[in-house]
């Protein structure tokens, strides 16, 4: 197998694999991840056909996140999965790699120095719509310095580049609560291969998090919706409930070394199991 960097255009293909093993990307998630570690994205060749397929997005110099890990069904079983895992492994070099990867690999990562660190539930049903966007704003009225700040509370490493991306992307709608002066509370809803997810929701409490995700819902026009919780954040597990969704998925947020501390409490949902 010969592996090789992944060119721009190429990284959907990567989004496609991960529609064929039912992960439910968004319609913008290619275009999204493509610019924040162009040489992150690899592709693993056999007779020059697209084999095996990895990313290992580098955020910083002591962080990176592990995702599309997935060989070509029709060549599983031949070690092509250990050899693009060790290529990708290697762009990170000495930082700290996370995952959210599938239950059944769980074993396998740690035996790579992956250590469980919690699980994240995809919930998933109907969600109605409810009244308009009182209480919230459009996100583009927030100023991005104070996104990304926000961010980097709920995630290991500062990423200014995707959070930029991902709430500017088409399709892509973000709303934010304000008290104060004060950002409590922000989300995105975008459309996906099937239906809509949340991704992130942050909130101080779980009044802000019902807001968002009532406003957000709304303005996708209801339908079927999913959102992926942090199992230790319980107000998130509530709020799931609480609006009719059920348990459809679930991975193992993995890191290979200590990050910086997490407020776990905040995230009612994650961005996007493939890039954090």
């Amino acid at each position: 197998m010969k592996i090789r960097t992944m060119r721009p255009e190429e990284i959907a293909l990567a989004v496609d694999w991960a529609a064929g093993e039912g992960w439910n990307p968004g319609f913008q998630d290619a275009a999204c991840f493509a610019p924040v570690d162009p040489q992150g994205f690899l592709v693993g060749e056999v007779d020059g056909s697209p084999a095996a397929i990895i990313s290992t997005v580098n955020y910083d110099s002591s962080f990176a996140f592990l995702g599309f890990y997935i060989v070509r069904p029709d060549l599983r079983g031949l070690g092509l999965g250990w050899q693009i895992w060790q290529a990708g492994m290697q762009h990170a070099g000495s930082r700290v790699v996370g995952l959210d990867g599938v239950v059944a690999q769980q074993d396998n990562y740690k035996k790579s120095g992956f250590t469980l660190n919690y699980r994240n539930i995809r919930f998933g049903g109907i969600a109605m719509p409810s009244a308009g966007h009182e209480g919230t704003v459009p996100l583009s009225e927030i100023q991005m310095r104070i996104l990304v700040e926000a961010d980097a509370r709920v995630f290991p490493a500062d990423r200014p580049q995707f959070i930029e991306s991902w709430t500017t992307a088409p399709g892509h709608i973000g709303r934010a609560v304000m008290r104060d002066g004060r950002l409590v509370g922000w989300g995105v809803i975008r459309p996906c291969r099937k239906g809509h997810k949340i991704g992130p929701l942050i909130a101080d409490n779980s009044q802000a998090a019902t807001t968002l995700f009532e406003t957000l819902t709304s303005a996708a026009g209801g339908g079927e919706v999913f959102l992926d919780v942090p199992q230790p954040n319980r107000a998130a597990l509530h709020l799931a409930k609480t609006f009719g969704l059920a348990p459809v998925f679930e991975t193992a947020r993995m890191y290979t070394g200590p990050i910086r501390e997490l407020q776990l409490d905040r995230i009612y949902g994650v961005t996007t199991f493939e890039l954090g």
